[in-house]
C-alpha cells in the first residue's frame, strides 16, 4: 500500500475479501472449507494494518488516537449489528434452497465487494490528492505530516529490517497479542457462555446479549481515544483498560453462582479490551514513519494476531484439562494483565511524554 497507494490497494483487498467471503457460502466438504478459509485470511490480512498506516498519512500524532477510535468503532458496531443480523439470517434456513449459514455469508459478503468498488473511485491516497480539500488545506496538512515524519526520522533512523526486528516492535507485538487474545476470547466464547450460563435457548436472544457488550465497547473506544489525545500518555491509556478488562474477564469466569454478574464481567472485559485499541496504535508511530511504519505496523499486527490461532486451542485445552472453560478465560485475563504491565514498562522508552494540552 505504501508503494502503490491506498486507493488501489484497499479497494483490491475489499473486493477479493468480499468475493472469498461470499464464496464461503458454497463450501462443499472439508477440503474446500480449509482452502476458502486460508484464502479469506490472505485476502483480509492487509486491511487493518493498511488502514492504521493510512491514518498516519492524514492525522498528526495529537489527533491520531481519537481518529483510530472512530475508525475502529466499526469493529464493535459491526459485531453488535452482525450478531442479531446473523441470528435473523439463520432463520432463513431453506429459503431459495440455501441454509441459514449460507445466507449469512452471502448477505455479509456482497457489501464488501460493492464498497471496494466505491473505494477505488472515492478514496484519495494522501492529502495532496484529496479533491475535497482546498489547495491551501492540502499544502498545510501535507507539510504538517511531513515535518512530523522528519522529527521521527531524526530520533529513530533505521531501515525496514531493523524496524521489523526492533525490540520495541516485538514488545508491542506482545502487548497486541494480549489485547487481541482478549478480543478473540470474547468473540469465540461469549455466545456459548451466555447460552450455557444464562440458560437461554433463543438464538436471537443470545445474539442480542452478545451484541450489547460490543455496543458499549464502541462508545468506550471513541471516548477513550479522545481522552488520550487530550491528555497524552497513550501507554497509560492502553494499560488501564487492558488491566480492567483482564481482571473482569478472569473474575467473570468464576461467577457461575451469579451468572448475570458474570455477564456484567464480560461487558466490562469488552469495554476494556476495545478501549485499549486507539491509544495502543499511536505507540508504533511514535518512533516509526513512512516505510518503516508500514513494516512495523504490519509486524505488530501479524505477530499479535497469532492470538486468534492460539486462543481457541488454548481455551479448548484448558476445558479438556479442567473440565470447564473457566480456566481458559481466567488465563486469557491473566495474559491481558501481563500486557498491561508490559506497555507501562515500555511507556518511557517509546517517547510518550504527558501532554500539556487542556
Amino acid at each position: 500500500m505504501h508503494r502503490v497507494g491506498a486507493r488501489i490497494w484497499m479497494s483490491r483487498i475489499m473486493v477479493t475479501w468480499g468475493l472469498v467471503a461470499t464464496g464461503s457460502a458454497f463450501i462443499q466438504g472439508e477440503t474446500s472449507f480449509y482452502v476458502v478459509r486460508f484464502l479469506l485470511g490472505v485476502a483480509e490480512a492487509g486491511f487493518f494494518p493498511g488502514m492504521i498506516l493510512y491514518l498516519t498519512y492524514w492525522f498528526p500524532a495529537q489527533q491520531r488516537a481519537r481518529m483510530t477510535g472512530l475508525f475502529m468503532a466499526a469493529v464493535p458496531v459491526s459485531t453488535a449489528l452482525g450478531a442479531p443480523l446473523g441470528g435473523l439470517l439463520l432463520g432463513l434456513d431453506g429459503v431459495a434452497g440455501l441454509t441459514g449459514w449460507q445466507w449469512i455469508f452471502l448477505v455479509e459478503g456482497v457489501p464488501s465487494i460493492l464498497i471496494g468498488a466505491f473505494l477505488f473511485k472515492l478514496l484519495p491516497d494522501r492529502p495532496a490528492t484529496a479533491a475535497f480539500l482546498t489547495q491551501d488545506e492540502r499544502a498545510h496538512l501535507s507539510r504538517e505530516i511531513e515535518s512530523e515524519g522528519v522529527r521521527i526520522r531524526q530520533r529513530h533512523d533505521f531501515g525496514i529490517a531493523k524496524a521489523i526486528l526492533h525490540p520495541r516492535v516485538l514488545a508491542l507485538s506482545l502487548v497486541y497479542f494480549s489485547i487481541a487474545f482478549g478480543l478473540y476470547g470474547l468473540a469465540f466464547w461469549m455466545p456459548t457462555i451466555i447460552k450455557s450460563s444464562l440458560a437461554i435457548e433463543s438464538n436471537l436472544a443470545v445474539s442480542l446479549l452478545t451484541a450489547a457488550p460490543y455496543a458499549l465497547g464502541a462508545v468506550a473506544m471513541i471516548y477513550w481515544g479522545r481522552r488520550c489525545d487530550r491528555l497524552g500518555r497513550p501507554a497509560g491509556f492502553t494499560s488501564l483498560p487492558l488491566l480492567v478488562g483482564g481482571a473482569a474477564l478472569a473474575a467473570s469466569a468464576f461467577l457461575t453462582a451469579a451468572p448475570w454478574l458474570g455477564y456484567l464481567g464480560l461487558c466490562a472485559c469488552a469495554i476494556g479490551v476495545l478501549a485499549a485499541f486507539p491509544a495502543f496504535w499511536t505507540l508504533p508511530t511514535a518512533f516509526l514513519t513512512g516505510v518503516t511504519a508500514a513494516a512495523g505496523i504490519a509486524t505488530v499486527n501479524s505477530l499479535g494476531n497469532i492470538s486468534g490461532f492460539v486462543g481457541p486451542y488454548w481455551v479448548g485445552l484448558m476445558t479438556d484439562v479442567f473440565g470447564s472453560a473457566q480456566w481458559g478465560l481466567m488465563t486469557i485475563g491473566a495474559v491481558m494483565v501481563m500486557g498491561s504491565a508490559v506497555v507501562i514498562a515500555l511507556g518511557d522508552a517509546l517517547g510518550q511524554p504527558a501532554s500539556t494540552r487542556a
